[in-house]
């Protein structure tokens, strides 16, 4: 990671990430897209980690993408993104199934335990795309959300169609992305884009992510990698999935510790990830 963002280790294997560049409320620039990537790389291959927190300093969440990216895009400079991870065609897959601006948001999803977004101020076009990548999303409720690409003449490009479909229905995805409407915490948690409303989302995100923290790493990871899974396979490969990953945690060490420690009313001791 680069300046971009700063990484805090807790001492149960929470890491608070967060995007370091107030001053622009957070946009997204081709060092920010190196930083998030990276960081989901690192996180990915950490058996340390337990749970993430993704936030933003200063006034917002993440503003999206910078003006310089658009000013780029204007005079032809491919997508606008020239970070060390890009490449000048989108169409090329640099990351697995997703080019480097789609990883962004995707990596999300690639890293093996629990992410939780803490989203205050605005998350408007890439920036709302980034947070949609986490598997929890606590918005503050005077949040301002947009998918603002149609405004630059844009449609959504970093996993944002893919990680939409999950959360509303077609027809609320279809106006949100042909208004580029901006709507608040409050709203977004009826569309199905918030998971909570917060009034204190790092405070609480924090929380959250210690809790998880507590509880067994292999259930957790397993528990991801179903839910990953649910999106993209039929009932029947997930209801094999679902056999697959319960056979290897029945039985195991950290299970039989939490049945222990439930049976015998103390904090569990969990072996760490090998």
């Amino acid at each position: 990671m680069n300046d971009r963002i700063e990484s805090i280790r807790h001492a149960d294997g929470v890491v608070e990430l967060q995007l370091a560049r107030a001053d622009k409320m957070n946009a997204l620039d081709p060092a920010m897209f190196d930083a998030l990537i990276d960081a989901g790389e690192q996180l990915r291959d950490d058996a340390r980690v337990r749970a993430v927190v993704l936030a933003g300093r200063g006034k917002a969440f993440c503003a999206g993408l910078d003006m310089q990216s658009f000013q780029r895009m204007e005079q032809g400079a491919g997508s606008g993104v020239i970070g060390r991870h890009a490449a000048t065609d989108l169409l090329v897959r640099t990351h697995g199934i997703a080019n480097a601006a789609q990883q962004v948001a995707m990596a999300w999803r690639e890293v093996p335990v629990p992410v939780i977004a803490a989203v205050h101020g605005v998350a408007f076009g890439g920036g709302l795309q980034v947070a949609l990548g986490a598997d929890i999303r606590l918005v503050a409720p005077d949040t301002k959300l947009s998918v603002m690409e149609i405004k630059w003449g844009l449609v959504p490009d970093m996993g944002g169609l893919v990680l939409m479909r999950e959360l509303a229905r077609t027809d609320v995805v279809r106006e949100l992305t042909f208004t580029g409407r901006i709507f608040s915490g409050e709203e977004a948690l009826a569309l199905g884009f918030a998971t909570r409303v917060s009034a204190d989302p790092l405070a609480d995100a924090l929380q959250m992510a210690h809790e998880i923290a507590q509880k067994s790493p292999d259930a957790i990871r397993a528990g991801k990698r179903l839910l990953n899974a649910a999106m993209a396979h039929s009932a029947a490969d997930l209801l094999l999935a679902e056999s697959v990953e319960q056979k290897a945690l029945i039985g195991s060490a950290n299970q039989t510790e939490a049945v222990r420690a439930n049976i015998e009313r103390r904090a569990p001791r969990f072996e760490p990830q090998p």
